[in-house]
């Protein structure tokens, strides 16, 4: 080999090393920066979450459900057509159903007024009340189903039994402690907001009616 095809060999392998080298390099530039950007927003979003944090977090709820009572209730329509009190043959139309009903309970936070005075933090409640009543369709059973071809059930007549239907469920739910149950939630949650910014073994936290 001629020595000028040395010196033309050496410099090709040169110039591919350093090519290999700086690929490499920018690869490693690639990733240090994308760390940085990524440690740059973590920072901005924990500074973000911190400054809610300050302003106790709550103003701007809406609604506050605090308890959700599950009930299943069964509900009937029975329509025949009569003649002097007395059924006519043929005229029954029946039906005997039920559905679960989601009841949620609780408050408007726009109506629940706190002070802090003197190591004392008093919060003022409304009266604990309903705030949805939802009927969960999928769980819809038919236990009776007989409708006369003289005398069909009118879509009115399936409203109303719907309709009385999530008021009984309504009903049974504020037996059964729901508003109660309510009211004690939101004083445990309320109480882990405050928790965030006020030290609770220095101050008091004291739940009242309006």
């Amino acid at each position: 080999m001629s020595l000028q095809s040395e010196i033309v060999e050496k410099e090709v392998k040169k110039s591919s090393f350093f090519k290999k080298y700086l690929i490499k390099k920018g690869k490693w530039g690639i990733l240090i920066l994308v760390v940085i950007l990524a440690v740059l927003i973590g920072l901005r979003s924990a500074i973000y979450f911190n400054n809610k944090t300050t302003k106790i977090g709550f103003e701007n709820i809406g609604e506050f459900a605090t308890q959700a009572a599950y009930c299943t209730e069964l509900s009937s329509i029975d329509n025949s057509r009569e003649l002097l009190k007395f059924s006519i043959p043929f005229t029954q139309s029946k039906y005997i159903y039920s559905y679960d009903v989601v009841i949620k309970a609780g408050f408007d936070f726009s109506e629940i007024e706190w002070e802090e005075n003197d190591k004392i933090i008093e919060v003022k409640f409304p009266t604990a009340k309903i705030l949805s009543s939802e009927i969960d369709l999928d769980s819809f059973k038919v236990y009776h189903e007989e409708e006369s071809i003289f005398n069909k059930i009118t879509m009115t007549e399936n409203n109303e039994s719907i309709r009385g239907l999530k008021e009984k469920a309504e009903e049974d739910a504020i037996a059964n402690g729901l508003l109660e149950n309510a009211r004690a939630n939101a004083e445990t949650v309320l109480t882990g907001f405050f928790s965030k910014v006020y030290d609770l073994d220095k101050y008091e936290i004291v739940f009242k009616d309006k």
